[in-house]
């Protein structure tokens, strides 16, 4: 019969350990470090998330308690202190790094068919606070008392898998983090009206960059040219116009299109904004209803993995936290593709939290997740057949 390793072990074996080690050495995370490794670190971060683990007792503990499941593994269970001083000391780049590793796997699986006809690769940029004590994270400025950290996001639509993320204090500006980030020419970028900035629509444009936005109501043009709209598809009006707010010819120079498209399930007028002069105006408006992906995924994230409350406390910590939560959820997208069953991220993540230490083979358990038993259940039900 064949022997199998845990769930959790499985799940491990999807991150190569020489890639491991190659980006161990690359960010130098275990210069001058002594017994505890970084992969220790790493299995006991993931074991947070996958495990629910709430604090650090709880981390050290649940693996503690599985001692004798964890030698294939390749760890013993850390102290607290030891885990305490590797998330503060260590370098949340290793993280970023396997973060990156994994996403090229999950891209190399087969996502499905495409939502969109167009070619163009499309992006959603949008972000999420995640709100702090200040007392306890006073490096986390947001309000005066009031402390929080952003997660910048880029998701890509083909298989709504996390591309791109930037982790910084809550006070730091959206549209300051959209100038940062580097897209492909012909990539399509879908963002909220949090991101409405001249320079930035500019600096798009030029680099053949197209976006779709929502329309600030207090914005200024004039109309250029008017287009015929499509018929019975609630849109109202097709405009190329040209941008004449305060310094909007310097910054953004080039005409786009302004498309208002009435939504009779909320009784709302939506205007929307876009540099892309060529596709139809239903389908920008479909674009701009995909972007609540983004939305969801957030939701998501909050809910099902450790994200809103924290083990550490330094910056380097949380940073290391979030980075793992964003490893993990694209290992259950992974799950997901890779599976036959008709999973929900929640009913994945609670029967993997329930199986992590069960011994049995992942991939039969994902497609038959009622039917695959433990290990040891079958073997105790063969040797009452024998006797």
């Amino acid at each position: 019969m064949t022997k199998f390793t845990s769930i959790f072990s499985q799940i491990l074996s999807l991150f190569t350990r020489i890639d491991f080690e190659k980006a161990v050495k690359e960010t130098k995370a275990e210069r001058r470090a002594k017994g505890f490794t970084c992969w220790g670190q790493f299995v006991s971060m993931l074991f947070c998330q996958l495990g629910r683990a709430h604090s650090l007792r709880e981390i050290t503990g649940g693996l503690r308690s599985c001692e004798g499941k964890l030698k294939h593994l390749g760890i013993t269970a850390p102290s607290r202190s030891t885990l305490a001083y590797a998330n503060e000391h260590r370098p949340w780049e290793l993280y970023q790094q396997v973060f990156f590793s994994l996403l090229q796997r999950c891209r190399d699986q087969k996502i499905g068919k495409k939502k969109f006809r167009f070619k163009n690769k499309l992006m959603s940029l949008d972000s999420s606070t995640i709100d702090l004590c200040l007392s306890m994270y006073d490096w986390a400025k947001f309000r005066r008392t009031k402390g929080a950290v952003k997660l910048h996001l880029v998701l890509d639509h083909d298989g709504y898998l996390p591309s791109y993320a930037v982790i910084t204090d809550g006070k730091v500006s959206d549209v300051k983090v959209a100038h940062l980030l580097q897209f492909d020419s012909g990539t399509i970028v879908v963002d909220d009206r949090g991101y409405n900035d001249y320079e930035l629509f500019g600096k798009w444009t030029g680099l053949g960059v197209f976006f779709v936005t929502r329309m600030k109501d207090n914005t200024l043009y004039e109309v250029v040219e008017k287009r015929k709209v499509p018929e019975n598809r609630n849109v109202l009006r097709d405009e190329v116009v040209r941008l004449t707010g305060l310094k909007a010819a310097e910054k953004c120079p080039h005409l786009v299109r302004r498309i208002e498209m009435y939504d009779p399930e909320k009784d709302q007028v939506f205007v929307f904004l876009t540099n892309h002069l060529k596709l139809g105006a239903t389908t920008i408006c479909a674009i701009y209803k995909d972007r609540w992906k983004i939305e969801l995924f957030f939701k998501a994230l909050k809910q099902n993995l450790k994200i809103k409350t924290f083990v550490g406390t330094s910056a380097n910590a949380v940073k290391i936290q979030i980075w793992t939560a964003l490893i993990a959820i694209l290992v259950l997208r992974y799950l997901k593709l890779r599976s036959q069953y008709g999973w929900s991220l929640s009913n994945l993540v609670a029967l993997l939290r329930m199986n992590l230490f069960t011994h049995r083979d992942l991939w039969a358990w994902l497609d038959k997740p009622f039917e695959v038993l433990p290990e040891s259940i079958v073997q105790e039900k063969l040797q009452f057949e024998f006797a």
